[in-house]
């Protein structure tokens, strides 16, 4: 059985208009369960009491009954495979009755004294609230530093009695559950005026008192005096011992908003007078968070054990304080009741011990239930699914041991059979307290077949299996030390003499590692392992430095494994790389190094060789100045190491470190200039690469050609590689003398030599003239042109502008010239089409004005179809030729004659011939390179 749902707690009022309970209990298993409840323990007989019935499961009381049915109820679930309980469910009921007492004495105090007006609750049930009326409702009491109501008991607390104080007090009780609200008697409080003004000790002290209020977790404490005034400290409190609390203090009052762990310990509360001193002090402990009823960290989960099983649970759960656990079975307790443990163990499980089992954990706030099924098994010995391996195999000398598991419940015993004998323990062979068979340095003759036979109180089963002994497998030859040098290739032998009706493998390893043959094939590789089925040596080709080491060769059957190493295989070559090549020092042209020899072989190191600055090292030195650097640039070195045999691999980088600032040397390259618009002057030079340091730019200077004074600027940026000096008042096309030169933090360096560039054109302001077209072909035309002024020495080169008759000018096709030229070619026109052609100057500054247009008609298109019917024939000296006749379409030139192209060895002759149909061509034709003469 599983619970879905179960009981919780109610409280009923007496005077509610529903006169039902109803206790909710709903469960599910297979079978299906059958419930019943419990009532503080007791079973409940539903069918004779005519009050009580159940719905689904649930219990439904009817007019409950406060005497007969207050008090802790439980469902309970059975099944076959057991019972349990649920949680308790408390049934309560509420009222609340009237004050007995009509009258209350009145109360005499002395203005100052403390007093409690005492309100004693009438018969209740269910939770209270308490409030008090001071005279007349709704005039109620306000709670204050000298005022507080107990929600515990009803009482009214107030600390210093004071003359606005005196009046009627009535108590005002409320049931939170039924809302019912009772009034108490008023008490009289009146101040005793005797004519006296006594000063006297205190003689009486108020123990304090403290109240948590639940949803803050904030503390409350009082405390006064009965002694008359005056009071030198009216109720002071002092932590006892320091530190401070972490709250407020007020005359009689201690408020602590959140109390904290830090904030328990012992309290004291001090009033004195002239006349004396008192102390009331009390304990208060920190409870962590608020407390809590308990809920479950680990619950228990159902078991299936066979006979004679340990079985162990172990629930556990939170709470505070912490829970307690007790155990029940099917509903019951189980000895010992009680524990702080949530275990249960049953060190050899029967079928009695079958059943429902629960774990209950419980503390003062509450009590939480966990279940959980123990199934018992009970069968014969069964072998169906643990039958004995049915070929064992083992080598002559060993061990072997031939499992007997079969399922069963109880353990059984077990007996062994070799063929049809009993099979007796001796020294080799022994049975274990598991039923399996031990037999130890195995012969010939333990070959043979094993059957174990298992026995307990419901029945008795065997299973047989065969065991067969073999050779034991032995190593012949081993693979040895050896030196060898960088770049042979060897041989490790690993034979063996083995039973050669098992299969063996042979498998290598490196240091510790298994060798991949396949990734590591470049080096590695098994031979005389396929047609040599005892042999499976190991070929190292091109060995080199990081082959040294330990070579194991591991052989295997299915009986046994063994292995056999070559301790040491010692690769001599070049020397290992230098290790730690470290910068120690550097100037702005030197490097000092330093580094540590790598891993030697047997041929000792002779020397080093550094890079990038290739110079040779003594082998027994560890340092080097490099020279010959470039200021402010990055450099990282490495080290090689050399023997008589070869030269090593390279080291790691060292770190990289700059050279120290110099003096630019290097001046910038290919200086020139020009172009530009209209008043500039353009100049443009080659980025320099070595700049020697920090704060790197150009200096520019520039002057007109003949003339004595510079004109200087400073470029700043060491990417620049252009300077444009501008001014209304240069002239075009005007020759300069320039020069630029480098600067960095460290100064100045030296100017490129002088050249000459120019300042920028001025666009032209005259158009070409005289410009005439003529039609070339159907696709070609030809224009020339007058310079706009022929006398200029600077000339302008022209961008021809040519346009279809139907097209607009601003689509036209553009052809730019260069230099004097004054004629040009417009190609890729169409045929028998109408043109129009202007030109104009152009140079760096810009384009000047156009030309008059003229106009030009392009010659109509060749005949677009080839001649026909082309027949030859040839004689020793002559080639005749006939075809037919082209006539040209309406839109094609007429036809003026014919081209004919020969192709000979390679050889083209062309010809262009008069008007006809036949034409005679002659060729003398000279003997070849090659003497051959067609």
């Amino acid at each position: 059985p599983v619970f879905l749902q179960e009981p919780n707690s109610l409280i009923f009022p007496l005077d509610s208009e529903e006169k039902k309970v109803k206790l909710s209990c709903e469960v599910k298993g297979n079978p299906r369960p059958t419930i019943g409840w419990k009532l503080n323990g007791s079973s409940i007989d539903v069918g004779m009491d005519y009050r009580y019935s159940l719905l689904e499961g649930s219990l439904l009381i009817n007019n409950p009954d406060q005497n007969l049915d207050a008090g802790t109820y439980q469902c309970v679930a059975t099944n076959p495979f057991g019972t349990i309980v649920s949680t308790e469910a408390k049934l309560q009921f509420a009222y609340l009755e009237n004050f007995k007492t009509r009258t209350r004495s009145t109360v005499f105090v002395r203005q100052g004294q403390g007093m409690v007006l005492l309100c004693g609750p009438p018969p209740h049930s269910g939770e209270l609230t308490y409030a008090w009326i001071f005279n007349e409702y709704p005039s109620f009491v306000h709670q204050d530093s000298r005022r507080f109501v107990s929600q515990e008991t009803g009482n009214l607390y107030i600390a210093k009695v004071e003359s606005s104080d005196v009046g009627n007090y009535t108590c005002v009780v409320t049931n939170t559950v039924t809302n019912g609200r009772v009034l108490g008697p008023p008490t009289p409080l009146v101040l005793r005026n005797d004519g006296r003004t006594l000063q006297r000790g205190l003689d009486r002290f108020s123990c304090f008192f403290c109240v948590i209020l639940k949803l803050r977790n904030a503390l409350k404490c009082f405390c006064w005096s009965e002694g008359i005034f005056p009071l030198s400290e009216d109720g002071l409190w002092l932590p006892h011992p320091a530190p401070k609390p972490a709250g407020s203090i007020q005359v009689g009052l201690l408020e602590i908003p959140n109390f904290q762990q830090e904030d328990a310990g012992v309290y004291e509360c001090v009033a004195e007078n002239v006349r004396g001193k008192n102390v009331a002090r009390g304990q208060l402990t920190f409870y962590g968070e608020q407390s809590s009823g308990p809920s479950w960290l680990q619950r228990i989960g159902d078991v299936r054990v066979a006979m004679e099983e340990r079985v162990s649970w172990e629930c556990r759960a939170s709470g505070r304080p912490k829970p307690s656990y007790r155990w029940l079975k099917d509903g019951e307790p189980l000895l010992p009741q009680v524990s702080t443990q949530g275990s249960l163990t049953i060190p050899n499980v029967s079928l009695s011990d079958a059943g429902m089992y629960q774990c209950v954990a419980e503390n003062r706030h509450g009590v939480i239930f966990t279940s959980a099924e123990l199934s018992v098994m009970a069968i014969g010995p069964d072998f169906s699914k643990t039958l004995l391996k049915k070929l064992t195999l083992v080598k002559v000398g060993g061990e072997v041991i031939i499992e007997c598991k079969p399922k069963a419940s109880p353990r059984p015993t077990y007996s062994w059979k070799k063929g049809k004998d009993i099979l007796r323990e001796n020294d080799r062979i022994t049975v274990l307290d598991d039923g399996s068979l031990r037999i130890v340095n195995v012969t010939k003759s333990d070959a043979g077949s094993y059957t174990c036979v298992a026995t307990n109180h419901f029945g008795t089963a065997s299973s047989t299996g065969s065991l067969l002994v073999k050779d034991p497998t032995r190593v012949m030859v081993s693979p040895f030390s050896m030196d060898v040098t960088v770049g042979e290739s060897i041989v490790l032998p690993c034979q063996v003499s083995h039973d050669h009706s098992l299969d063996i493998v042979f498998t290598w390893s490196f240091n510790g590692h298994l060798i991949d043959f396949e990734k590591d094939g470049d080096h590695f590789e098994r031979v005389g392992g396929v047609s040599i089925k005892s042999a499976g040596d190991l070929m190292i080709r091109s060995i080199q430095l990081k082959h040294a080491g330990k070579y194991v060769c591991m052989v295997q059957t299915s009986v046994d494994q063994l292995s056999a190493a070559c301790p040491a295989l010692n690769p001599t070559g070049p020397p290992g790389p230098p290790e730690a090549v470290t910068i120690d020092e550097v100037t702005d042209t030197t490097a000092q190094l330093s580094w540590r020899p790598g891993p030697d072989t047997t041929s000792p190191t002779v020397g080093f060789l550094l890079f990038p600055v290739p110079e040779i090292i003594d082998g027994r030195t560890f340092t080097a100045t490099v020279v010959g650097l470039n200021p402010w640039v990055e450099y990282e070195f490495r080290v090689v190491a050399a023997n008589l045999i070869g030269i090593g691999e390279p080291s790691r980088p060292s770190e990289k470190r700059r050279t120290e600032e110099a003096l630019p040397e290097v001046t910038p390259a290919n200086v020139s200039g020009g172009g530009g618009s209209k008043s500039e002057l353009v100049i443009t030079w080659e980025v320099s690469e070595l700049q020697n340091g920090g704060g790197f730019g150009y200096v520019v200077a520039f002057r007109p050609l003949g003339t004595v004074s510079w004109m200087q600027t400073v470029v700043a940026s060491p990417d620049a590689a252009r300077y444009v000096f501008r001014n209304e008042s240069l002239p075009p096309f005007s020759p300069y003398e320039v020069k630029v030169g480098v600067y960095n933090n460290k100064g100045e360096g030296s100017f490129s030599p002088v050249t000459v560039v120019y300042s920028a054109e001025e666009e032209p302001t005259r158009a070409p003239t005289t410009v005439l077209a003529r039609s070339l072909s159907a696709s070609d035309v030809e224009v020339s042109w007058a310079p706009p002024n022929p006398h200029q020495l600077l000339a302008f080169p022209s961008q021809v502008r040519c346009w279809q008759h139907e097209e607009k000018e601003e689509n036209a096709k553009r052809i730019r010239t260069v230099g004097n030229q004054t004629s040009t070619r417009v190609s890729n026109l169409r045929g028998n089409a109408l043109y129009h052609l202007a030109v104009r100057a152009y140079n760096t500054a810009g384009t000047g004005p156009s030309s008059a247009a003229v106009n030009v008609t392009t010659k109509k298109p060749p005949p677009s179809q080839p001649p026909g019917n082309i027949v030859w024939n040839s004689s020793d000296s002559k080639i005749i030729l006939n075809w037919d006749q082209v006539k040209a379409l309406d839109n094609e030139s007429e036809v003026r004659g014919y081209k004919v192209s020969i192709s000979m060895f390679e050889m083209q002759t062309k010809m262009l011939v008069e008007r006809g149909r036949v034409v005679t061509l002659r060729k003398h034709l000279e003997a070849q390179p090659d003497g051959f003469t067609p």
